[in-house]
């Protein structure tokens, strides 16, 4: 049976030495900085009240509940990742995360055990789990807050990995928690860098990367995030213009009209008519002459390297006749995108520094004020969350005494019955 297996493997390791983590992460001064040691550090989160555990136990203790059809409290789940110690442990939490999620209590994975999930995750050099339990959060129930998001985005950036930090933007995107400026700061670094490594994507990276950008942009009332719409409406265009509106907002926080295209040539209007000293980035600018000038040669046909999915899919990525129209406007499109970027250029409004340069110098000017709030509001978090765990911890210890007591009186009656 495979939970009394991973019972057992727990017990061993158990028993056995320490176990040594190696360390992923290169040389600090290959790193890239982001956010500060500050913010990053971790003496905040280890100055909790401590409840050392057996794992072992615990694990014996949840597959025996599980086997009885009976719910596993989210305390139990919760002093499992707290005392997580190894690579190896980490396995082992992963496989009770997905059994936790797939229980009766799956709605009670508490906040702070997602936090300390994703902690663990960067402490024991298993950034890749953290990544996969995020990735597929409905079977693990992994929806962290925007502090837990940044740690694990920021961890990927300094490390140069930019697809995967900007897999992590994604994951904020879909929850929709660009309301932290830190957020849209590292996110934005992160879809910067990426983009600048001009890499090959496929029609359903291109739609994830334009909603990205589309979205955090729209919390920046400038030359970034203008440019951010500009080129994520591109993307999100190129996808409309492939494979039809509706493989464009499924599971998408987008808006379902079609006309991406047409969104994307209204910000260069807006830009062209503004009073301010806005610009788009002359990369941006080319970056989507690149996607309109691909798209004929890509529309011709309807397959963009991706497999296919099931029947289902197939028909909701059905391109109708109101598709079809809306694809047919592309040279229009593609006259009015030249005419406005010389508008543009006339009129001093395009911004010869790339759109990752801007990003950057937005990181290192505001992201040190912008750590300062969160700081102050992960710290309270921490301790509403040790003032919430003491309350189920003392809610327990009542349900275990009244339980004994129960227990006591039924023996008692029992010795009663039995003597008359």
């Amino acid at each position: 049976m495979v939970s009394s297996n991973m019972a057992a493997s727990v017990l061993k390791r158990c028993a056995t030495a320490a176990v040594k983590v190696k360390s992923l992460s290169p040389s600090l001064s290959a790193r890239r900085w982001l956010l500060s040691a500050a913010y990053t550090d971790s003496k905040m989160w280890e100055a909790r009240e401590k409840d050392p555990q057996n794992l072992a136990v615990l694990a014996n203790t949840m597959d025996r509940t599980y086997d009885r059809n009976l719910p596993v409290s989210s305390l139990i789940m919760s002093r499992f990742v707290d005392n997580i110690s190894s690579r190896e442990e980490i396995d082992q939490a992963e496989y009770y995360l997905y059994k936790f999620r797939h229980s009766p209590n799956c709605w009670y994975l508490r906040d702070w055990t997602i936090h300390g999930w994703i902690r663990q995750c960067l402490k024991h050099g298993a950034r890749d789990k953290a990544l996969h339990t995020l990735k597929n959060k409905i079977q693990y129930g992994i929806f962290p807050d925007d502090f837990t998001f940044n740690l694990l985005m920021d961890s990927f950036i300094k490390d140069a990995d930019f697809k995967s930090a900007c897999s992590v933007v994604e994951e904020v995107m879909l929850q929709e928690a660009f309301d932290l400026p830190s957020t849209q700061i590292l996110s934005l670094y992160a879809l910067g860098s990426y983009l600048a490594t001009r890499p090959q994507l496929a029609v359903s990276e291109e739609r994830a990367l334009g909603a990205s950008l589309l979205i955090c942009g729209q919390k920046q009332d400038n030359t970034i995030g203008l440019s951010a719409q500009l080129l994520g409406n591109a993307f999100l265009g190129k996808v409309e213009n492939l494979k039809g509106i509706h493989a464009v907002f499924k599971g998408m926080p987008l808006f379902w009209g079609r006309g991406y295209l047409g969104r994307a040539l209204a910000i260069m209007e807006r830009v062209a008519a503004a009073s301010s000293d806005v610009k788009l980035s002359k990369d941006t600018l080319g970056y989507v002459n690149d996607l309109l000038h691909d798209l004929p040669l890509t529309s011709e046909s309807d397959s963009s390297g991706e497999e296919s999915g099931g029947e289902e899919d197939k028909k909701e990525n059905t391109v109708d006749e109101d598709d079809q129209a809306e694809a047919a406007k592309l040279p229009e499109y593609v006259k009015k995108f030249k005419e406005l970027s010389s508008q543009l250029e006339s009129q001093g409004k395009v911004e010869s520094t790339s759109f990752q340069d801007l990003v950057t110098a937005l990181a290192q000017q505001n992201l040190a004020a912008a750590e300062t709030p969160d700081l102050e509001q992960y710290e309270s978090r921490v301790q509403a969350w040790e003032a919430e765990k003491r309350q189920l911890i003392q809610r327990e210890k009542e349900m275990r005494e009244k339980a004994e007591q129960e227990k006591q009186e039924r023996l008692a009656a029992m010795a009663a019955a039995q003597q008359v």
